[in-house]
């Protein structure tokens, strides 16, 4: 019997802050949710819309026994802490603890870690509040908005359109997405020319003619002007000015985001699931420790628990004309939660010192953090920036130099940024100038690009369309179901995207937009604020959602399923393409009148030897059509693997190594990787 109870989501989190506690604690995991919507009730929405839109939860399948040795722990207990993760679906999580496991109010305590270090914790634990439950309602809300836009949409275009499913925010995403292609599929490119002066030491463009801008737009426009020119250039001015590069901001998880994309090429998840690890601890051998800061934020505030010592290092290591100041930002709206910026828990962790702990992919992005975050702190760069205007019979050429004076953030964050000079010569007002060749260049105007991850995310921020933390699940979601293609890492709508989006702007426009979904995060910002009552809020959705609904389900017209080419061997009808339960597969299109269904030769296609038996391992697929890897003798072996065995075994235990879905070779029962 333990006098304290901690309930952490995390087992890995759990092993770190238990290391932090006394023998009075017992730090457990609820290993994440534990409960969520019932799938009965109107729709299997398992909300009582007649009642409030009150919601019936239900265990997680696999929860139950996690719930029943939580329970016993929670009866071995004087006190329990609640210390899911400080955010609203962490606060979400908290209550749901509570309520399932028989909680009374006197009997626990909610805690945030901000950060996994033993004296945060130890702080943490001395400073207890309770759940707040405007959050809790205001997650709570997010949730049945989603269930019931997700439930009952995905059900109306599976049924017309083959479609898979369709979501809040992940239709809007998609939305975003085709009106990109539709804009580069419309666009018509432009003709334009540009001409390039040469000189011995630098190049200059033409601009001007006289006082207003040119524009050339045809190889004749480009001989006019060429024709005008003389052989000698004057230097009509030359203007230096000092310009500040500006230190960043540090990282909140949307920029986060962004530039781990840009930078690291990481994804989205990638990105999310490896701080994660950073935030839960490491083993650093003579402790372990979270290394980052909690990275579900929108907010670039900084501690001074942080700062002092910040700044203490960057003067006594860069010297002091380093020091910046601490960066606050005018943005209020849709900034959610008092966190901090993600930044390192510690200025004295400098990665180069850690990295054999870490794996190549935890070194690259905590350095991406640490280095951000001191670059926040150091002051601006400084460059000189210096322009010259020639004339060349009225017609005016620039050039453009750049000299480094101070290179400020830079000294850290030269990795992530580019910055070379470009020295011009020194020359004076008046001064003559012959040029050395005159470079005509015929251009074409580009479309828009196509969205990237880090472009698209950045978009949706801007928008203040759904959160940060659920950026990376959005983007998972609509690859996964079919949506969208990625060519040179961008996003391009498939044709059951575009088809998606189509009938969705058709039936549901006023909703499925981004002002409406803008709007709805508002509203949810405001039941977190205590401004508006939850159930409210979804009424008046409701109200307006499920007669479109309705109208859609009557009104929508269904696809027609496509042709084989084949006729039915039992009635001659033509054989069409169908989607069932585990995939797509060929039937009468007489059903249900014929009930033919094509067999389909499946081609078995084998990986290596079954390390168990004599069997071999081979491509199979789930019954949710997931591909995994498992024994050609199933079921007397059930040898199984998610991840591509290569064939190889593992230098230190002799089991099978695995090539993880990110390249990565790994053994399949030891922590091994190559």
């Amino acid at each position: 019997m333990h006098k304290y109870l901690v309930i952490v989501e995390s087992p890995s989190k759990s092993k770190t802050i238990g290391k932090y506690l006394g023998n009075d604690y017992k730090v457990v995991s609820s290993k994440g949710h534990i409960r969520d919507l019932a799938t009965t009730g109107t729709y299997g929405l398992g909300v009582d819309i007649e009642n409030g839109f009150k919601p019936n939860y239900v265990p997680i399948k696999g929860k139950s026994g996690v719930i029943k040795e939580l329970k016993k722990d929670v009866k071995d207990s004087e006190l329990v802490y609640l210390a899911s993760d400080p955010d609203r679906e962490g606060e979400a999580i908290a209550w749901h603890l509570k309520d399932a496991l028989g909680i009374k109010d006197k009997n626990y305590k909610r805690v945030l870690f901000n950060e996994i270090t033993h004296d945060k914790v130890i702080e943490a634990i001395n400073n207890p509040t309770v759940i707040d439950d405007n959050l809790v309602k205001s997650q709570e809300t997010r949730r049945i908005l989603d269930r019931i836009i997700g439930f009952r949409l995905s059900k109306l275009l599976q049924s017309k359109i083959g479609a898979k499913s369709a979501g809040r925010v992940q239709s809007v995403a998609l939305k975003l997405i085709v009106d990109r292609e539709e804009e580069i599929n419309k666009f018509v490119p432009e003709e334009y020319w540009t001409i390039t002066a040469q000189f011995p030491e630098y190049e200059a463009v033409l601009f001007k003619y006289k006082e207003d801008d040119i524009e050339l737009h045809s190889k004749d426009e480009v001989d006019v002007v060429l024709d005008k020119l003389g052989e000698k250039y004057t230097v009509e001015s030359v203007e230096a000015k000092e310009k500040a590069r500006k230190s960043k901001m540090p990282f909140i998880t949307s920029t986060l985001q962004q530039e781990a994309s840009t930078k690291l090429g990481f994804s989205a998840k990638k990105t999310m699931s490896i701080a994660q690890k950073l935030y839960e601890g490491i083993d650093l051998g003579d402790e372990t420790v979270g290394l980052i800061t909690y990275m579900r934020t929108d907010s670039i505030r900084l501690s001074d628990d942080f700062v002092k010592p910040a700044m203490k290092y960057i003067a006594e290591k860069y010297g002091k004309e380093y020091l910046g100041f601490v960066k606050t930002s005018k943005k209020t709206e849709n900034v959610q939660d008092a966190h901090e910026a993600i930044r390192p828990t510690s200025v004295n962790r400098d990665p180069l010192k850690i990295k054999k702990y870490l794996t190549s992919d935890e070194f690259k992005l905590y350095s991406l953090i640490f280095k951000r975050t001191l670059a926040s702190l150091m002051a601006d760069a400084k460059v000189n920036q210096t322009t010259i205007i020639l004339d060349n019979n009225d017609y005016k050429f620039k050039a453009t130099g750049q000299e480094m004076l101070f290179d400020g953030y830079l000294k850290v964050y030269i990795d992530y940024e580019s910055s070379e000079d470009k020295i011009l010569p020194k020359v004076g007002e008046k001064e003559e100038a012959v040029a050395i060749g005159l470079n005509p260049e015929q251009h074409y105007t580009k479309p828009p690009a196509r969205y990237s991850e880090a472009k698209l995310i950045k978009e949706l921020e801007e928008l203040g369309i759904g959160r940060p933390s659920t950026y990376a699940t959005i983007m998972d979601t609509i690859r996964d179901r079919g949506y969208v293609t990625m060519e040179d890492k961008k996003f391009v709508p498939t044709e059951i995207g575009f088809e998606t989006t189509k009938k969705l702007q058709e039936f549901f426009s006023d909703l499925i937009n981004v002002e409406y979904t803008r709007d709805m995060e508002e509203e949810l910002d405001l039941i977190a604020d205590g401004k508006l009552v939850w159930n409210n809020v979804l009424e008046k959705f409701y109200k307006l959602f499920e007669p479109r609904v309705k109208d859609a389900f009557t009104d929508m017209e269904k696809k027609a399923p496509e042709e084989t080419g084949e006729k039915c061997p039992e009635c001659g009808s033509p054989l069409v393409k169908r989607k069932g339960k585990f995939g797509e597969f060929v039937a009468c299109s007489n059903y249900p009148t014929c009930k033919y269904i094509k067999k389909e030769e499946k081609e078995i296609v084998e990986i290596c030897d079954c390390p168990n038996c004599k069997g071999k391992i081979v491509e199979k697929r789930s019954r949710k059509g997931k591909l995994f890897y498992g024994c050609s003798n199933f079921p007397k072996c059930k040898t199984a693997y998610w991840d591509k065995p290569t064939g190889e075994k593992c230098p230190e235990c002799n089991k099978l190594l695995l090539e993880t879905k990110d390249g990565k070779i790994k053994c399949s029962e030891c922590d091994y990787e190559k």
